[in-house]
């Protein structure tokens, strides 16, 4: 059965769902959440999405993203997906959301009203092949630098929450 998304209206009210692949085909405006994990050093743990992803195939990203299937809470979606991307789970908490748009070079678009959530964790991730290829954990000012000097190595909207929102983006 392929995955659907929760289909939203501009103030986030759910009003449907539909196929992911037809959501991101013909950019359906639909709900989201990324996680923001950092370690007691304050280091970020970031994900090099497998080459094999739909889009933003291998770019690093922020630790997990992904979306709540219908009928599912946010907060149990968010940690459904941590476990299966990154083979681990912790505390998280919603800091923020933010809505935004983008077309990438497969004509496949993300709308998205994004749930932003942060998290702690000091083990060693297990990440899912299939989701990730690699991880490390950076500092934020490093990972600001790092996406100044190469900005295509990176996920679209991590660059775009780095810029936009970075004191909520803090351990």
């Amino acid at each position: 059965m392929e995955e659907r998304v929760i289909l939203v209206d501009e103030n986030d009210t759910e009003i449907g769902s539909e196929t992911k692949l037809k959501a991101h085909r013909e950019g359906m405006l639909h709900r989201a959440f990324s996680i923001f994990v950092f370690n007691s050093k304050k280091q970020l743990l970031l994900q090099k999405r497998a080459a094999t992803k739909y889009h933003s195939a291998g770019l690093w990203a922020n630790t997990c993203c992904s979306h709540p299937r219908p009928k599912e809470s946010l907060k149990k979606a968010a940690h459904r997906r941590l476990l299966e991307e990154m083979g681990f789970n912790c505390e998280l908490r919603e800091v923020f959301i933010f809505k935004y748009k983008k077309k990438f070079v497969n004509n496949l678009i993300e709308n998205e009203v994004d749930h932003v959530f942060l998290g702690r964790f000091d083990g060693k991730p297990k990440p899912n092949k299939e989701e990730a290829d690699d991880w490390r954990w950076i500092s934020v000012e490093r990972l600001r630098k790092d996406i100044r000097d190469y900005p295509e190595k990176y996920a679209y909207w991590l660059r775009l929450m780095l810029d936009n929102y970075p004191a909520h983006l803090k351990p």
